[in-house]
């Protein structure tokens, strides 16, 4: 015969190790369910970020467009570097820089019988805390025809929960585009 108080005895253990079978898999469940709760919000503000970061460039490129400085001059901070890498009189790359309030007066006095657009073509954007870069290939049109392509560098810094452009260079080509 069997003794019963060892049945009882090895029945309880067993007992004991499912109720600490359960409860170890509740702990990990609800780690589990934290983990992905702060993993899709974490992945929502970045994405709200990036978005924001987005908004002030096509903010830029609206004012760009409507040849609107104020709108242009609301999506930069003050002191703005601006650059172009291109290719020099004698066909070797180099820097450029440019003042960004003669940028603003070049732009604002392009006379209206000319039209140009900077097509962006997709956004790569990132982000760490207060700063963010963009790159943007694009390309330029002038009255209908394809001028040139290139891409954009925009570094950004958030100001008082605003985004501002800080600096962006731009490379100008016209092989390699289409």
């Amino acid at each position: 015969m069997i003794n019963s108080g060892i049945l009882g005895h090895k029945c309880f253990i067993k007992l004991i190790i499912l109720a600490i079978h359960i409860s170890i898999l509740s702990v990990m469940k609800n780690r589990m369910l934290l983990f992905l709760f702060f993993g899709v919000w974490a992945l929502t503000a970045q994405e709200t970020e990036d978005k924001a970061v987005q908004k002030t460039i096509e903010t830029f490129f609206e004012g760009f467009h409507n040849q609107d400085s104020v709108l242009i001059r609301s999506t930069v901070a003050e002191g703005i570097r601006m650059q172009t890498i291109g290719k020099s009189k004698n066909g070797s790359d180099s820097v450029r820089n440019q003042n960004f309030d003669k940028f603003i007066r070049s732009i604002v006095s392009i006379p209206d019988t000319t039209r140009f657009q900077e097509r962006l073509l997709s956004f790569n954007i990132q982000i760490d805390g207060p700063m963010a870069n963009a790159w943007t290939p694009y390309e330029f049109w002038v009255n209908d025809e394809f001028s040139h392509c290139g891409v954009n560098s925009f570094q950004l810094f958030k100001d008082k929960g605003e985004w501002k452009i800080i600096y962006i260079i731009d490379t100008r080509r016209k092989e390699g585009c289409l």
